[in-house]
C-alpha cells in the first residue's frame, strides 16, 4: 500500500488494529517463558494464525506480524541473528495466511498486515555504546526482510527512545521503502516516555521526519491516556494511533497474569478517546479478540471526525522545533526568541584549546548558562582548524543534549558534518543555513527534507552578498521555491534578514528591516538575524545592537542569534515583548531582571557581559571547599571529564577521599535522584550523573580502599533481569546507582534462571536480591524466584521493579519491596539495610 492511499482511507474510515499477541500465545498455546518467541511461533504456527484470524473476525482491519523482536540484536540472544530474513518472511507469511482465511469467510474488506518492529535493547550513545549508524542498519535489515515478505505497512511500536524511533524512520527512507510507517511510543503516568520525551516533542519530531501515523501504545489502560491522546489529536497534521493495555496486570494465586479491565470497561474508557478523532485504535497487553469486538462496535456508534484534518500545528500556521524533551512552537505573532550563539569556537581561544584536547566542559557550561539566561534555542558550531569537525560536532550534540532541553540549531557549512549531526540529533533541528550557493542548494537542502528539519534561508548566492534589496528578496523567493519543489513548505522555513554593517552601508539597518517586513507581510515567513554585524567597527556596540534589536522586534523579527549573557540585549528583548503585550511577557520580564538584579545595578556588566567572571576564572579562585562543591556540581550536571579532573585536583589539595565521597559525590547523586523524582531530570540526565559519579569514584577508590574496614559495607546485592526477559536498561541503571552508593553489587545480567539467582545469593551471603522485568509475559518469573528462595531458605530480601511492576504485584507475590525507578531503588535498599542493622543490634 502506498502512503497516499493509506491517508485517503483514514480520511473517511477509522481503522481497527489487533490486540495483544504475547499474553494470548501463552494462554492459547502455553508458550513458556525463556524461549525465543519467534521460533516458538514458527514451531506452533496454528496458534498464531488462529489468534489473528479471531482478531480479524472480531473487526480488526490490521494485524501486526509477530516480528516484534525479530531484529538481529534480539535474535542473537538465541543464536538466530543470521536468520533475520528467513524469520521475518516466515512469520509474516503466517499473518498473510490468517488474512486469507478471513477473506474466504467474510469476503472483501480492508485486511492489512503491518510489519512489526521495536527497540533492540542496546543503548545508543551517549547513554550506551551503539552508534546511530549501527542501529539504522539493524532496522534497515529487518525492514528489507519485511518488505520482501509483502507486508502492507510498517509499525514501530512500544518505543521509549525518540532517537530509536528516528533511526527506524531513517532506515526506511534510506532503503527506499515507500510503505506507510506508523510509530507509537509508550508513555508513563508522568506523561513522558522513559527517556523524558513528552507527546508534543514525539509528535513534532516523528511527523516532521515522515511518520504516516503517530501515537501511543502499551503503558497503562485507556482510562489514563486521554490527556496524552489529546495532545496528539489537538496538534497533529498526521493520523493518530492509540493502542492501550487492558489496565494494569496482577497475578492470580495459580500464577496466571490478569488485567484490571474487562472488555466493557476497556471500551467505556476508549469512547472519550474515539471522540477526539483518533484514526487507528486497537489493544495492547491483556486485550483479546473480545476486546476488539467490543471496540469495533463502539467505533460504529461514534462518528469519525479525523483529527489530522485542519487541526494540526501546520494547518493552523505554526512553526515548530523540538529536542528529545521539549518543543518550541511559535507563529508570526509569538514572543521574541533568543538563539544562544556561545557554542562556537570562533574567537574563543580557551574553547578551541579544550576542543583540541577532546574536552567539552565549556560546551556544556555554555549550554546550561545560555538556557539559564533566557535562550529559547542553542546554536552549535564546531568550525575550527586542528580538529575533526564531524566527530567534534557529533560529540558536541551528544554533550549538549544531556545538559539542556532546548532545541538545537545545527550550524555548519559542511554538508557531511551537517548530515552527521542531523542523523544523531534526537529532535527536529534548525539547519543554519541554506542559501542559493550551489553546494548549499544541492547538498544542504535535501538534508533538511531527509531528516525532517527546519532551515534558515540565507539570501546569499555564489555571486556573494546581494547588491540590492530587490536581489535579496529575489534570492529568498528562489530558495523558497526550490524548497517547495522537494516537498518542503513554508512551515519548514525561517529567513535570515542578512544584517550588514551600518558603518559601511548607512542603509544596512533599514534594508534588513524592510526584509523582515517583506517576509512577514508578503511571504508569511518567520525571520532571524545575527545582531553583531550591524555595529561592527563602532564604539559602544551594545547600544547600537540593542536599538536595532528593538526596531527589528517591532518590525516583526521572530528570533535573533545573540549572546543571552549580554543583559542589555536580553532585557531589551524581554521588555519589547512586555510592551507588545505578548502572553506571559510581564512575568517573564520581571523574573528575568530579578534574577540578575545585582548585575543590573552596575552599568559595566550590563554594557559588556564579557567582563563577568568566566567559569575558568571562578574555578581558579576556588579553595579546597570550593573544589568539593565543584565536584558535586559536575556530577549533578553529568560532566564526567570535569568531575574526574576536579576529583584529582581535590586529592592533590589534600582533601581526603572519604570527604570527597561524603560531601560531594553522595550528596550529588542524591540531588540527581531528587531531580529525577521531581521530573526536572529524566533518564538521560540520571544516567549521565550516575556515570559521572562512577568515574569520580574510580579516582578515589584506591584511597578509600586503604582506609576501608573490609567488613563495613552498606550491603551486598545480587541483581538480575528474570528468566525470559532480555531487557536490561533499568536493571543496569539500578546496578550502577547502587554501586555508586557503596553497595557491593553482583550483576548476573539478563534472562537469568531462578536457580542461578537464588544459589548465587546464598553462596555470596547477599543481603538483597533485586529483580527486574519489563514484560507482562515474564513478570510471573518473579513469583518463581520468591517461591524458590523460600524453598531454599534464602535469607535475602527480594526487591522488584520494572515497567510492568506495581506495588500491588509486589504485595501479591510476597516480595520484600518495590521501587518504580533507580533512584527509589537505592532508597529502598538503604531502608532494607537499616532494618537489617537494627535487627542485628
Amino acid at each position: 500500500m502506498d502512503k497516499g492511499k493509506f491517508r485517503d482511507i483514514l480520511r473517511s474510515k477509522r481503522l481497527i488494529l489487533d490486540g495483544a499477541t504475547g499474553s494470548n500465545l501463552i494462554k492459547r498455546g502455553n508458550m513458556p517463558s525463556g524461549v525465543c518467541p519467534e521460533q516458538w511461533i514458527l514451531d506452533h504456527p496454528d496458534v498464531l494464525i488462529g489468534l489473528q484470524e479471531d482478531y480479524l473476525l472480531a473487526g480488526s482491519n490490521i494485524v501486526y506480524t509477530p516480528t516484534f523482536t525479530a531484529n538481529r540484536i534480539k535474535l542473537s540472544e538465541y543464536g538466530l541473528d543470521g536468520n533475520v530474513e528467513s524469520v521475518n518472511c516466515r512469520l509474516a507469511d503466517l499473518s498473510r495466511r490468517a488474512i486469507e482465511r478471513v477473506k474466504q469467510k467474510k469476503g472483501d474488506g480492508i485486511y492489512l498486515m503491518a510489519g512489526d518492529l521495536t527497540m533492540t535493547g542496546k543503548q545508543l550513545r551517549p547513554m550506551g555504546t551503539m552508534d546511530t549508524d549501527e542501529l539504522i542498519d539493524v532496522y534497515a535489515q529487518q525492514i528489507t526482510a519485511l518488505m520482501k515478505s509483502g507486508v502492507d505497512l510498517l509499525v514501530v511500536e512500544t518505543m521509549m527512545s525518540l532517537q530509536e524511533c528516528r533511526c527506524a524512520l531513517i532506515a526506511a527512507k534510506e532503503i527506499g521503502c515507500d510503505l506507510p510507517v506508523m510509530v507509537t511510543m509508550t508513555f508513563e503516568e508522568s506523561g513522558r516516555a522513559l527517556f523524558g520525551t513528552d507527546p508534543l516533542a514525539a509528535l513534532v519530531t516523528l511527523s516532521s521526519l515522515g511518520a504516516d501515523a503517530v501515537g501511543v501504545n502499551c503503558g497503562a489502560g485507556p482510562d489514563t491516556m486521554l490527556d496524552i491522546v489529546k495532545i496528539f489529536t489537538d496538534n497533529s497534521d498526521t493520523p493518530v494511533i492509540v493502542k492501550p493495555n487492558a489496565g494494569l496486570p496482577s497475578l492470580l494465586p495459580d500464577g496466571t497474569t490478569v488485567y484490571s479491565m474487562s472488555p466493557e470497561e476497556f471500551v467505556n474508557s476508549m469512547k472519550p478517546i474515539l471522540q477526539t478523532g483518533v484514526s487507528l485504535v486497537g489493544g495492547c497487553c491483556g486485550t483479546a479478540p473480545e476486546y476488539i469486538s467490543a471496540l469495533s462496535a463502539a467505533c460504529n456508534e461514534i462518528e469519525y471526525r479525523p483529527s489530522f484534518i485542519d487541526r494540526g500545528l501546520k494547518s493552523r500556521g505554526y512553526f515548530y522545533l523540538s529536542s528529545e524533551r521539549k518543543t518550541c512552537v511559535f507563529n508570526l505573532d509569538s514572543s521574541f526568541m533568543i538563539v544562544g550563539e556561545r557554542i562556537n569556537p570562533t574567537g574563543k581561544k580557551a574553547l578551541q584549546a579544550e576542543l583540541r584536547d577532546g574536552c567539552f566542559d565549556m560546551v556544556r557550561d555554555f549550554a546550561s548558562a545560555q538556557e539559564e539566561c533566557g535562550a529559547a534555542l542553542l546554536d552549535v558550531n564546531m568550525g575550527m582548524s586542528g580538529i575533526d569537525e564531524k566527530e567534534t560536532m557529533i560529540k558536541a550534540v551528544e554533550e549538549v543534549t544531556q545538559v539542556t532541553d532546548l532545541p538545537l540549531v545545527i550550524d555548519s557549512s559542511d554538508p557531511e558534518v551537517m548530515e552527521a549531526a542531523l542523523r544523531r540529533y534526537p529532535g527536529r533541528a534548525l539547519v543554519n543555513s541554506v542559501s542559493l550557493e550551489e553546494v548549499k542548494i544541492k547538498k544542504m537542502l535535501p538534508l533538511v527534507k531527509k531528516y525532517g528539519a527546519m532551515m534558515i534561508l540565507l539570501p546569499l548566492s555564489d555571486e556573494g552578498l546581494p547588491d540590492s534589496i530587490e536581489r535579496k528578496h529575489e534570492i529568498i523567493n528562489i530558495v523558497a521555491e526550490e524548497a517547495h519543489k522537494i516537498g518542503l513548505d513554508n512551515s519548514d522555513l525561517v529567513v535570515d534578514g542578512l544584517v550588514a554593517t551600518v558603518g559601511a552601508n548607512k542603509n544596512a539597518a533599514l534594508e534588513t528591516l524592510a526584509t523582515i517586513r517583506y517576509c512577514r507581510d508578503e511571504l508569511k515567513l518567520p525571520t532571524i538575524c545575527g545582531l553583531s554585524n550591524i555595529s561592527f567597527g563602532l564604539p559602544q556596540r551594545s547600544f547600537v545592537n540593542s536599538a536595532f534589536l528593538t526596531m527589528a522586534i517591532a518590525g516583526g523579527l521572530t528570533m535573533a542569534i545573540s549572546n543571552p549573557n549580554q543583559l542589555l540585549l536580553t532585557n531589551t528583548a524581554f521588555a519589547c515583548d512586555l510592551l507588545r503585550n505578548k502572553e506571559g511577557a510581564d512575568l517573564r520580564y520581571i523574573e528575568h531582571v530579578s534574577k540578575f538584579e545585582e548585575e543590573a545595578k552596575s552599568a559595566a556588566p550590563v554594557v559588556n557581559a564579557s567582563k563577568q567572571a568566566s567559569p575558568e576564572q571562578k574555578q581558579e579562585t576556588a579553595g579546597p571547599e570550593g573544589t568539593v562543591g565543584q565536584i558535586m556540581d559536575a556530577v549533578v550536571k553529568g560532566s564526567k571529564d570535569k568531575g574526574v579532573s576536579l576529583t584529582q585536583k581535590a586529592l592533590e589539595e589534600g582533601i581526603a577521599a572519604r570527604v570527597i565521597l561524603d560531601e560531594a559525590l553522595l550528596p550529588a547523586i542524591d540531588k540527581v535522584g531528587s531531580y529525577f523524582d521531581s521530573g526536572k531530570y529524566f533518564l538521560p540526565q540520571l544516567i549521565a550523573g550516575a556515570q559521572a559519579m562512577e568515574k569520580c569514584i574510580e579516582v578515589i577508590e584506591p584511597k578509600l580502599a586503604e582506609d576501608a574496614d573490609p567488613n563495613a559495607t552498606p550491603g551486598k546485592i545480587v541483581i538480575a533481569t528474570v528468566k525470559g526477559d532480555i531487557h536490561d536498561i533499568g536493571k543496569n541503571l539500578v546496578a550502577l546507582m547502587l554501586k555508586n552508593n557503596g553497595f557491593t553489587v553482583i550483576d548476573l545480567g539478563k534472562d537469568v534462571s531462578k536457580e542461578e539467582i537464588v544459589e548465587t545469593a546464598i553462596r555470596e551471603e547477599a543481603d538483597i536480591i533485586a529483580l527486574s522485568a519489563l514484560m507482562t509475559t515474564t513478570m510471573k518469573e518473579m513469583q518463581e524466584v520468591v517461591d524458590y528462595a523460600k524453598e531454599k531458605g534464602c535469607r535475602s530480601v527480594i526487591m522488584i521493579g520494572g515497567a510492568v511492576i506495581t506495588q500491588e504485584y509486589s504485595d501479591d507475590i510476597g516480595a520484600g519491596g518495590y521501587s518504580e525507578d533507580a533512584a527509589q531503588a537505592v532508597k529502598l535498599a538503604q531502608s532494607i539495610m537499616k532494618r537489617f542493622n537494627k535487627d542485628k543490634s
